[in-house]
């Protein structure tokens, strides 16, 4: 007699503290995802320009730096892909932070069709988190480098493509995309199209050594973003944002997560994050609020009127 079907209810959204870790896997299986794992080639790779620092004319922008104590776990060497880079944390086997630039006036339109992500072939794969940890569960492959930002000019496709290396995901909760943040990124995306504007865009994850572990991997807390600009006027100007789900991290709904979306200093994601951006934090009034009052600055958004670049 065949075994009798289970039915499943689909209609449960797993939490995160629902989720329970992987028996390891027999050796069959991990030798099938080795066979299986789509790489890209280091060669077909070593074109690649990567972020400029001049991208933004007279305002130039350094490729950020970390402190002493995280100099360790940088890996040395920075991935450039089209039109932005990445530096990866060896510990983390994530991104410790991506920078993009973005051109607005040569935007290219690019449908999204089927996620197909793929490691880099410039490091190990064993240095790399991948598939294994988004498989059978409500984590989502989350892009830190927007898929849209990078597509101008006559790379756009190759830009696009180049986004969905797992050099450039990290682990998300769905509700990461949820209104506030998304709605950050949209304004930051139509307001360089619609004035024909350049910006240079700095993501990443908050990594702490408390963070949750599931499948051998430690979930980050929270993201940040630090956005540098040229004003109406010409002046350099940039400004942070930080999506916090700490306080939400052991009930949140993976799929429709109530999640809180910040503007904050970019002293204060310094701080937060040993990671340095130069000399941003002078051009962000943010910054310069507190430098004046001695008195931390955050202000919650909750749609596109709260933001202020």
């Amino acid at each position: 007699m065949p075994p009798r079907a289970t039915k499943i209810d689909l209609s449960h959204r797993p939490r995160l503290a629902d989720l329970r870790p992987l028996i390891a896997a027999g050796p069959s299986l991990m030798e099938a995802r080795a066979v299986t794992a789509r790489v890209t080639a280091a060669k077909d790779l070593q074109d690649r320009r990567g972020y400029a620092e001049a991208f933004l004319d007279r305002f130039v922008v350094p490729w950020p730096t970390v402190d002493e104590a995280l100099l360790a776990d940088v890996q040395p060497l920075r991935l450039d892909y089209t039109h932005f880079s990445v530096t990866m944390s060896r510990s983390r086997r994530l991104a410790l932070y991506v920078g993009a630039n973005i051109d607005g006036a040569q935007h290219v339109d690019i449908i999204r069709s089927n996620d197909a992500w793929a490691y880099d072939g410039r490091l190990p794969i064993s240095a790399q988190v991948g598939d294994a940890l988004y498989t059978d569960n409500g984590l989502d492959r989350g892009h830190l480098v927007r898929r849209q930002d990078p597509n101008w000019g006559d790379a756009a496709n190759t830009a696009n493509t180049d986004t969905f290396h797992f050099t450039n995901c990290s682990p998300q909760m769905s509700g990461f995309n949820q209104k506030t943040w998304l709605e950050l990124e949209d304004y930051i995306l139509d307001n360089t199209q619609r004035w024909k504007a350049r910006a240079t865009v700095f993501t990443g994850p908050v990594l702490a050594d408390d963070d949750r572990v599931y499948r051998g991997v430690k979930i980050p807390k929270a993201f940040w973003k630090v956005v540098a600009y040229l004003s109406d006027d010409g002046k350099p100007c940039a400004s942070a944002y930080m999506i916090d789900q700490n306080r939400e991290l052991g009930q949140l709904d993976l799929m429709f997560g109530q999640l809180r979306t910040y503007q904050r200093s970019v002293i204060q994601i310094e701080r937060l994050t040993g990671i340095r951006f130069a000399n941003l934090a002078d051009y962000d009034g943010f910054s310069n609020e507190e430098r004046a009052t001695g008195t931390r600055i955050e202000a919650l958004i909750q749609g596109p009127e709260d933001i202020r670049l």
